[in-house]
């Protein structure tokens, strides 16, 4: 007989900001807040210390609002690179439990402890606060942790009392401590969907367990099968291993044209049919990158590249797009002095949609960084991250029509040019497809090689300096 399933879901307590006390201490003893652009107003709080908290200071509240709250507030810009570094401590000492971990975002994974109590001499709720202790001691920073037999429950666990605490959610319990949580406590419950069902007099999720499943099906949809299951306790999502995951570290599209590209129009039509295929692989995968690459071959076979890191996560053909061209237009001087063979497009950085999702608008909080450097999100025209989600479900509408329609069922009009190789819609690829980086040595585009029959491009640096290179 095999042994009960024994799920954890471990959560980092306010993350970020944690992150930040590791590298500065005496924050611990201040109200903090991470947060961009200080000086805008459309600054926003992405993450809070539990002194801010005690304040009243929320997550998405502007800078200005914060500092309404808490005059004493002290911000702190994002540091990205830190809290990978620290999250990959945290899944080490995960790992050292069970090969079991499925990393959920940067801050919460999940693990699959089933069969250990014995070997641990100790119940779920000791061993749970031990791993508590070792984060804790280990790295410096709390995690709250739910116990139970199913994803589900584990991670309403880890919501159920914090910051560091552990809550044994079991097949005895559930019905005492999760049912009479409102309707939207329940997991894959949003708002519309929770004031649909508050319509129809499901207000906790005892009411919603309770209710037939093709009631739930009816007013949620297909959906509501999963929703319906998780609140009865039938979740049996496996929580896979580490080593499974499938890490893509960049997504990339070139090609060879039929003839050296020479006019900027021409330059114009290859980066956005590169763009668009780099951005809807990154839908596919379900994935944002916040560094655009581009590499430039020339007939000589020489490669080129350059890269740019933006303050945000995108997966938009748009602004990809738009920075891949810029990286061209203000490194390269297209002309018949510097014909270009191949191009390839790129995006690196990667992190899954939902973190970027999570981790609030980038946009917002860089906002007055970003119009003064000329390269975010504005250039196109967004003000704000509303207008950036609605780009991105946009282009993922286009994704679906695509897929059920053909790949020529919606075509840009400037992504086809038979002459140079571009017939029109690309190809689909396959699927999961992984490119890995150019293989051909690169060389700096500040020290081109010298050749009287063809002149090497010229680099306007000065123009670029704003722009992260690498």
């Amino acid at each position: 007989m095999s042994p009960p399933r024994l799920i954890f879901h471990c959560d980092c307590n306010n993350f970020f900001a944690s992150c930040e006390c590791l590298e500065r201490p005496e924050l611990r003893l201040v109200p903090m807040a991470v947060a961009g652009d200080t000086e805008s107003r459309r600054g926003v709080v992405v993450a809070k210390n539990e002194l801010a908290k005690r304040r009243g200071v929320q997550t998405t509240d502007t800078v200005w609002q914060a500092k309404k709250k808490c005059p004493e507030l002290v911000f702190v810009p994002p540091q990205h690179e830190l809290y990978e570094r620290v999250s990959k401590q945290i899944n080490k000492i995960y790992l050292s439990y069970t090969d079991r971990v499925e990393p959920a975002s940067i801050d919460e994974s999940y693990l699959d402890l089933t069969g250990t109590l014995s070997y641990y001499g100790m119940t779920a709720e000791a061993l749970a606060d031990s791993i508590r202790a070792r984060v804790r001691l280990e790295v410096g920073v709390t995690i709250s942790v739910g116990v139970s037999f199913n994803k589900t429950f584990a991670k309403m666990g880890s919501d159920y009392k914090k910051p560091d605490a552990t809550t044994v959610v079991t097949e005895e319990n559930y019905k005492a401590l999760l049912w009479p949580l409102p309707v939207e406590n329940m997991l894959f419950i949003g708002t519309a969907a929770a004031e649909k069902l508050k319509k129809k007099d499901v207000f906790t999720i005892g009411d919603l367990a309770a209710l037939p499943r093709e009631r739930v099906v009816k007013l949620l949809g297909k959906g509501g099968v999963s929703v319906w299951r998780a609140s009865n306790g039938m979740d049996d999502a496996p929580v896979r291993r580490f080593a499974d995951r499938t890490e893509v570290k960049s997504v990339s599209r070139g090609m060879t044209f039929k003839r050296n590209l020479i006019a900027l129009n021409e330059v114009k039509q290859a980066v956005a049919a590169l763009a668009g295929e780099v951005a809807v692989q990154l839908r596919e995968e379900k994935l944002k990158g916040r560094v655009i690459q581009v590499q430039i071959k020339t007939p000589l076979l020489t490669v080129y590249s350059r890269q740019l890191t933006l303050p945000f996560a995108t997966c938009t053909q748009q602004e990809i797009e738009t920075h891949a061209l810029n990286l061209i237009r203000k490194n390269w001087h297209v002309g018949a002095n510097a014909p270009i063979r191949a191009l390839t497009v790129g995006v690196t950085g990667l992190v899954a949609a939902s973190e970027a999702t999570e981790q609030i608008s980038f946009l917002d909080m860089f906002e007055a960084d970003v119009q003064n450097s000329g390269t975010g999100a504005l250039s196109r025209g967004y003000r704000s991250y509303a207008e950036r989600e609605r780009r991105e479900k946009l282009e993922a509408a286009v994704d679906a029509i695509r897929r059920r329609h053909g790949e020529n069922a919606i075509i840009r009009g400037n992504t086809g040019n038979p002459e140079i190789g571009l017939a029109g819609a690309w190809k689909k690829k396959e699927k999961g497809r992984k490119e890995e980086k150019a293989s051909q040595p690169q060389t700096a585009w500040e020290n081109p090689p010298v050749d009287e029959s063809e002149p090497a491009p010229q680099c306007s640096r000065s123009e670029y300096s704003k722009a992260e290179e690498s």
